[in-house]
């Protein structure tokens, strides 16, 4: 399922590429494309504007986060945001180790899309999309959710799990792109970045 925003479309070329995130799943991703980053964690606040719907939510802030950092006037900026959405909820980033356990509770033994806005920036120009994937738990014990919270890998994740993680052994099926799970959609981005005009995948 995606949704799509766009201002223009160019010619192919291969700029620097700026990351604006602070994730290192994020980049991590982008190195596996062989590009060489240029690291800068935009500041922008992220908490959801009233009755704000998850799509509308990460579209809203990878566009912010793509214009929150500075760039050179040919370097690709590359920015997202993910969250899970549980029957139209949004279940962002857990507040602290009892709320990351409720949240698995409510996800243990059901089904849940995961939303990650992506956007692109050449100059003034870009191009943005959400993309969802669907994730199935298996139900979880008290005492696993126990043992996963204190871990700590879930307390800077969105819906408190981390699918490339120890989180993935709760994960029964993904339904879609499983990188847009872990935080980057690399199919749209590459395929945005070329609307722009920029290539990704080597040449020129």
């Amino acid at each position: 399922m995606r949704r799509r925003w766009r201002s223009a479309v160019a010619e192919p070329s291969r700029p620097s590429v700026t990351l604006a995130s602070g994730s290192p799943r994020r980049r991590e991703l982008l190195e596996q494309l062989g590009l060489e980053l240029t690291i800068v964690s935009p500041d922008v606040d992220e908490t959801p504007l009233d009755r704000e719907a998850p799509v509308a939510y990460v579209r809203r802030l990878a566009i912010a986060k793509a214009f929150a950092v500075e760039a050179a006037p040919d370097a690709l900026v590359i920015a997202a945001d993910t969250t899970v959405d549980l029957g139209g909820e949004i279940l962002a980033k857990p507040d602290d180790a009892a709320h990351a356990a409720d949240m698995l509770r409510r996800l243990s033994a059901r089904t849940h899309r995961v939303h990650t806005g992506v956007a692109v920036r050449l100059g003034d120009r870009f191009a943005a999309e959400v993309v969802t994937s669907l994730v199935t738990f298996v139900p979880l014990t008290p005492a696993t959710i126990e043992w996963y919270v204190a871990t700590g890998e879930p307390m800077d994740k969105a819906g408190a799990y981390a699918v490339q993680g120890a989180g993935g052994v709760f994960v029964q099926r993904i339904r879609g792109s499983v990188s847009n799970v872990v935080g980057l959609p690399l199919h749209e981005v590459v395929r945005l970045a070329g609307e722009l005009g920029v290539t990704l995948l080597g040449g020129s």
